[in-house]
């Protein structure tokens, strides 16, 4: 292992040891607080761009399980306390050191971790590099941006996921990150899915037959994404809709509403999201940088927030047989409270209005 460096936007460098791909990186800096998951993570499109920084100390100790990946790895970095060498699982096929090293993605270790997640929590959000030399320049780093990810992660071609058992429904999904447990919720509730292209166009959608639309999360800034919410606004109201993550902040700025730039996110498997219909409070999964300003969705009612800071978390679109949510009713690894979302969704495809009443 030899000495590398995280050296942030505002020019704080911390010192670690490399490990994982021998890449530079340079991303947006952002942390997750998941004690378990990191494949979950490393695998979820919606990080696209970034450089992720765990919170919990020890990341790599049940190794790598690939039944457990959500997608393809499109993190830029990956920033740790401690990396397990020595891995211990009856499912391992593989250490954390290897998948990194595969795909040339930098990991650096031996960094002070809580002081990182506090400069995020404190400043916000900013752009860091993993080097092996600290640049005398940083212009290139305080100039990063996030953008095009959504192009940059989606399917290419559409590919179809059949039901399990006998297939009741036949659901459209569009990919703009789409994680790989939104296709295995759907398909155990009798859904033929096919999952299409970002760039998919809505008539093609409709003159599929499709009995539903599922829009997926993804990384990156909402509001850039101006074709795909042109093709949500024409099928709003034509079939019944589900959106998650990503998806539910597209269809909020469909409807004509606003998004905005959290200070920090939403990263990690314990966001508690009141249900602002009756007196539950469900602990989720969320990975999110972004927010919808649910008051500007004119169209739309807010039907959950964060109970941490009051942010929408979801939305019902009444008349129109739609509704999204911002968290992740789909988690792995995280808890499995809101999967009943998938029931409502099937529920409007019978025909139902459970959703939107």
């Amino acid at each position: 292992m030899k000495k590398g460096y995280l050296v942030l936007a505002n020019g704080q460098v911390f010192e670690g040891l490399r490990f994982g791909g021998e890449a530079q990186a340079l991303g947006e800096l952002v942390f997750t607080t998941g004690m378990c998951g990191y494949l979950e993570t490393l695998t979820d499109p919606s990080y696209a761009g970034q450089i992720v920084l765990q919170t919990y100390p020890l990341i790599g100790n049940y190794g790598v399980i690939p039944a457990d990946y959500e997608g393809a790895c499109r993190v830029k970095g990956y920033v740790v306390r401690e990396w397990c060498e020595h891995p211990s699982n009856f499912r391992c096929q593989g250490d954390l050191e290897g998948f990194l090293r595969e795909r040339n993605v930098p990991g650096l270790c031996g960094v002070d971790t809580r002081q990182l997640t506090r400069i995020i929590r404190e400043s916000g959000v900013m752009n860091a590099m993993i080097c092996d030399e600290v640049p005398g320049d940083l212009t290139a780093l305080r100039d990063y941006a996030v953008t095009g990810v959504v192009e940059a992660v989606t399917r290419k071609e559409p590919a179809v996921f059949p039901a399990e058992g006998e297939a009741r429904f036949r659901v459209s999904l569009l990919d703009y990150g789409a994680k790989n447990n939104i296709i295995r919720e759907l398909r155990k509730r009798g859904c033929d899915v096919t999952v299409l292209p970002a760039n998919a166009p809505a008539e093609a959608i409709l003159d599929s037959g499709a009995d539903g639309v599922m829009l997926s999360n993804g990384p990156g800034d909402p509001a850039e994404n101006v074709y795909q919410i042109e093709q949500i606004k024409k099928l709003l109201g034509k079939l019944p809709l589900f959106g998650i993550c990503l998806g539910h902040q597209l269809t909020a700025l469909a409807a004509g509403g606003t998004t905005y730039k959290l200070k920090y996110g939403h990263r990690g498997v314990n966001q508690p999201v009141r249900d602002l219909s009756g007196v539950r409070t469900y602990i989720t999964s969320q990975n999110h940088g972004y927010a919808v300003d649910g008051a500007s969705v004119k169209t739309g009612r807010v039907s959950f927030a964060n109970a941490n800071d009051g942010t929408c978390e979801g939305l019902d679109y009444p008349g129109l047989r739609a509704f999204t949510v911002q968290f992740h009713p789909e988690a792995r690894s995280g808890p499995q409270d809101t999967a009943f979302l998938f029931d409502r969704f099937v529920d409007l495809m019978k025909g139902g209005e459970q959703s939107c009443l």
